[in-house]
């Protein structure tokens, strides 16, 4: 691997450990009373509020490119499903059902940017949906249906973060401070406007946050986003888009290490193999890697 070609894999690689152990100080603040979506919106608030500072006329490109707000909905769909899902559920599993995205973002692609799979990209897809029927199927439910609330926010979450990563494609001749701004400032508005209609009709339990013990997890996780945002625009800048989203598959090993090891996750072998074929698939993404050209569109970063 080229020298050019390394540290951008390791920047996605950087990005993929911050999300793929964003799990644990989401559920010690969910330990400390705060809900899922009330820890997103503190926290990407936070991050908000320090992008604008840094770039205090990104929120001029919101008003000269109105398309940015369909970002702005997507980025933050997808940080709600992830977040609420990762807290709640059993991590490898809400990961892998997660990363369906990069079968998502094939048919999206294809039908928002015309861009045609080839046959190797098909395949690839092919093995990862089979690693995930695997991971869906359990001997209580035989057929590779959603079986909890986890289950649909993670597949929903993927779902919203595969739009996410086409509309930045599209909307790559938009400033990229406006765009920074659209995905954090998403993940602020929609998760306190989720938590505030929630909340009010009584689908939250009450708020009984110990401020004085949580917001140290909040700090943590608004710079370590921060940081991995930064590596992942430097990353995601110089490879393409769809071997962006399979090197970011990372998580999942980082996530399932971090889970099993502290007892947040269970293994049984269907998630096992299925996990194998989701990695598998990502692997053989990363061998077809073929370098941009000067000519070639820069993608952008698929998630905040």
């Amino acid at each position: 691997m080229t020298h050019a070609r390394l540290l951008p894999v390791l920047a996605l690689g950087l990005n993929a450990l911050v999300w793929g152990l964003s799990w644990w100080p989401l559920r010690q603040l969910h330990g400390e009373g705060l809900h899922p979506l009330w820890s997103t919106a503190c926290v990407f608030t936070a991050a908000w509020l320090c992008i604008t500072l840094w770039r205090p006329m990104a929120w001029r490109g919101m008003r000269q490119h109105p398309e940015l707000w369909w970002l702005l909905v997507a980025s933050g769909l997808t940080n709600i499903g992830f977040n609420w899902a990762v807290t709640t559920g059993d991590v490898v599993r809400v990961v892998l059902l997660f990363y369906l995205m990069p079968t998502w973002s094939l048919f999206l692609a294809w039908w928002l940017l015309g861009e045609r799979p080839t046959r190797a990209a098909m395949a690839r897809m092919g093995l990862a949906l089979l690693g995930v029927v695997l991971v869906l199927t359990t001997p209580d439910t035989p057929w590779p249906v959603p079986q909890s609330l986890s289950d649909v926010l993670a597949l929903l979450g993927g779902l919203s973060f595969a739009l996410t990563n086409v509309l930045l494609l599209r909307l790559q001749h938009t400033p990229e401070p406006s765009r920074m701004v659209a995905m954090f400032g998403g993940g602020s508005l929609m998760a306190l406007l989720c938590a505030v209609l929630a909340q009010a009709w009584g689908l939250l339990p009450a708020l009984t946050w110990d401020v004085a013990a949580g917001w140290p997890w909040v700090l943590v996780l608004t710079l370590a986003f921060l940081l991995g945002n930064l590596a992942l625009q430097y990353g995601a800048a110089r490879l393409s888009a769809h071997t962006t989203s399979m090197v970011m598959l990372a998580e999942v090993v980082f996530a399932s290490v971090s889970s099993l090891s502290l007892g947040a996750s269970t293994l049984t072998w269907r998630i096992a193999l299925g996990g194998g074929l989701i990695v598998l698939a990502a692997w053989l993404a990363s061998q077809a890697y073929q370098p941009h050209n000067a000519s070639s569109p820069s993608p952008h970063e698929p998630r905040p």
